[in-house]
């Protein structure tokens, strides 16, 4: 097995248009998808690139490195928009897992139950991704991931960074995982939401083949009123966008009434 560490991006990009390869951030997909079987490309280590890990207040919003880890995102001094976040990298396997997982790996991993994509989704992330012919280009997170395992991503071409506008830092916001236990646990549902004046932004996870934002509910928030109960308002229409599937975690719709229940549960932890 080839193992390759370049040192800055441009070698990085060089060598990813030379070949394939299999992108190394922290390993913690990577390696366990290939016990006992060996790799089909070499591996290309990103862990030395410099510049590619930080999370930085920009003059348009924040930037988060690509191989930023879960650990780092705990650490970092972020506002109460990103409280889901920092709550979705505290359930993402074991702390060993978070000092190593990257959030660009989590997303490029493409799983339906990945922690990181709803809360990301509700800050209306962008990703960039970059390439040595074309340059670097941003797609938003809702249409980077395209499918289970699949990305928008080309083979020549690298995620850089995560990319999350001012405005979408406004406000406060929580996440609510569901599992058959506390840690270390696939999710049967999962739900981010965000609320600021006049605005509502909320996500499921692990209930269809992508995490996708919940349209018709956002505006229903949206327009709340003082007094209004989140129990009242967010209904069972509200998820019909949804498509799970049953499975050894839980029915098809188990994963409805949980996502609807984890929604309630979400919104009236950020209160009014």
């Amino acid at each position: 097995m080839r193992l390759t560490r370049p040192r800055d991006l441009s070698e990085a990009l060089d060598l990813l248009a030379d070949q394939t390869w299999h992108l190394l951030g922290g390993g913690t997909d990577l390696y366990p998808a290939h016990v006992e079987r060996p790799f089909a490309h070499p591996l290309l280590d990103l862990t030395g690139v410099t510049g590619l890990r930080g999370i930085r207040r920009t003059l348009d919003g924040w930037s988060i490195g690509a191989t930023s880890t879960w650990t780092d995102v705990v650490r970092a001094d972020l506002p109460p928009a990103f409280d889901a976040l920092k709550a979705a990298a505290r359930e993402v396997g074991s702390i060993q897992i978070q000092n190593a997982a990257t959030v660009a790996g989590n997303i490029c991993n493409a799983s339906p139950a990945a922690d990181g994509v709803p809360p990301l989704l509700i800050l209306d992330a962008e990703v960039e991704v970059a390439s040595s012919a074309r340059g670097s280009r941003t797609v938003a997170l809702q249409d980077f991931i395209q499918g289970n395992r699949v990305t928008d991503r080309k083979p020549d071409e690298m995620v850089t960074r995560i990319l999350i506008p001012e405005n979408a830092g406004t406000g406060r916001s929580s996440f609510v995982k569901l599992g058959s236990r506390k840690y270390l646990v696939i999710s049967i549902a999962m739900i981010a939401a965000r609320l600021a004046d006049g605005e509502a932004a909320v996500a499921a996870g692990a209930c269809s083949v992508v995490a996708r934002r919940l349209a018709r509910l956002e505006t229903v928030l949206a327009r709340r009123q003082p007094g209004d109960a989140f129990s009242d308002l967010v209904q069972p229409v509200h998820f019909d966008d949804l498509s799970p599937i049953d499975d050894v975690r839980a029915s098809a719709q188990y994963r409805i009434d949980a996502a609807r229940t984890c929604t309630i549960r979400a919104l009236e932890e950020i209160g009014s």
